[in-house]
């Protein structure tokens, strides 16, 4: 029987026409699912693909027994409980170069924007007003671009921005080799003092939560811009508020937030609307054709590679194990305990019954271990179903 897949949220259809051609059931659903509606939808499924709006929480994960992967058709995986998928054996793998450049260029353009201030002129203009005039106005060339977070998105940002007569530099807190003239910074502080423009470029972690408050939008130039497409608890939403009205912040773009509507039938609510020159964008810095179907493609892949071949490389929250894309007789995928014995048993029992191990991989991390098998057909099965109920084993599987 083939697996099924439930893909949430839109996905690009590439992704369907992708895992079908390699023989799996897909059923796409156009908006999110949680708590007991995803339980309820979700079952009997063996991947869910998902995007920035479902939750995959303890919960969830507990309840779906038949669930073998989960596909992060995004950047971000901080909506799915991680640990948890992780010590019940479900790899998750996302897409962290797909949408780099669709992030980017929305930055550079979001740039040109603040400095022109073409979201209010172009408001005035549909509403019959002619406010032609340079006052306030600015070109970007010879403007300091500060980024926050060197990543696989900021350095793109760095690269255009360069491109454009910006002169660039950038904060990390892990050392990251810079690319053309951009220049590191030793401190956060040091880079919100020289930058006409700040764009923030960080995960979602403990660290990042509230990183930008009152304390260090006061530490930027007068008259600067600040832009956040990375996470929406980045910045504190009402100390930028304060920053933009008393006129310390010439302006600001934002396209995620603390709380977002889960679909676009929902009423978006926000402290920022109707402040001069800041541009409100719902979430969409990744949101291209081109980028929705690189993701869709990558994350797909990486779904019919683990499930067909038990290949982990790249996973967020798995022991990384880059096998073989063929296989040799039978394969055997079992996630165990990381216990010691493990091994010895599952070797002890393929043994006994006769079998033939071609080829073994295995790799591990704190919680777990990950062993793939290769064995001649023979007594295969029998030795499948005797390591599939051994107490240390979390899931079993056999292709």
């Amino acid at each position: 029987m083939a697996k099924k897949i439930l893909l949430l949220e839109g996905i690009h259809n590439c992704a369907v026409e992708n895992l079908q051609k390699e023989g799996f059931q897909v059923d796409l659903e156009a908006s999110a699912f949680s708590g007991q509606d995803l339980i309820k939808r979700a079952k009997d499924y063996q991947a869910i693909g998902i995007r920035s709006k479902t939750h995959i929480t303890q919960d969830v994960l507990r309840t779906l027994p038949e669930l073998r992967v989960i596909g992060a058709f995004c950047i971000g995986t901080n909506q799915i409980d991680l640990e948890t998928a992780n010590i019940s054996g479900v790899p998750t793998f996302n897409a962290p170069y797909s949408n780099t450049r669709s992030v980017a260029e929305l930055v550079i353009s979001e740039m040109i924007a603040l400095a022109r201030k073409l979201g209010d002129i172009n408001n005035f203009a549909h509403q019959g007003k002619w406010l032609k005039s340079a006052k306030g106005s600015h070109e970007i060339r010879g403007k300091t671009l500060g980024i926050v977070g060197y990543g696989h998105i900021g350095s793109q940002v760095s690269i255009l921005a360069e491109a454009m007569g910006l002169k660039v530099i950038y904060y990390d807190i892990i050392k990251k080799l810079p690319l053309g003239n951009a220049q590191s910074k030793d401190t956060l502080d040091e880079l919100l003092t020289l930058s006409d423009f700040v764009t923030l470029h960080v995960p979602q972690t403990p660290m990042t939560k509230d990183m930008i408050t009152h304390e260090q939008l006061s530490k930027m130039k007068k008259g600067s811009y600040l832009i956040n497409a990375s996470r929406g608890n980045v910045v504190v939403i009402p100390d930028l508020v304060m920053a933009l009205k008393d006129g310390h912040l010439a302006g600001a773009a934002i396209d995620v937030y603390p709380k977002e509507p889960a679909s676009n039938d929902e009423l978006f609510s926000s402290e920022l609307q109707g402040l001069k020159n800041v541009i409100l964008t719902p979430h969409i810095g990744g949101s291209t054709e081109e980028a929705q179907e690189a993701i869709g493609m990558e994350v797909s892949e990486s779904i019919i590679r683990y499930l067909k071949f038990g290949f982990t490389g790249g996973a967020v929250n798995f022991p990384n194990l880059e096998v073989p894309l063929h296989i040799d007789g039978h394969r055997l995928m079992n996630v165990h305990k990381n216990v010691p014995g493990v091994m010895r048993a599952i070797n002890s029992i393929v043994s006994d019954v006769g079998a033939n191990i071609r080829s073994q991989y295995l790799a591990t991390d704190n919680a777990i271990g990950y062993v793939v098998m290769d064995m001649e057909k023979g007594k295969f099965h029998e030795a499948a179903e005797k390591i599939a109920a051994l107490e240390t084993s979390i899931k079993t599987q056999v292709y």
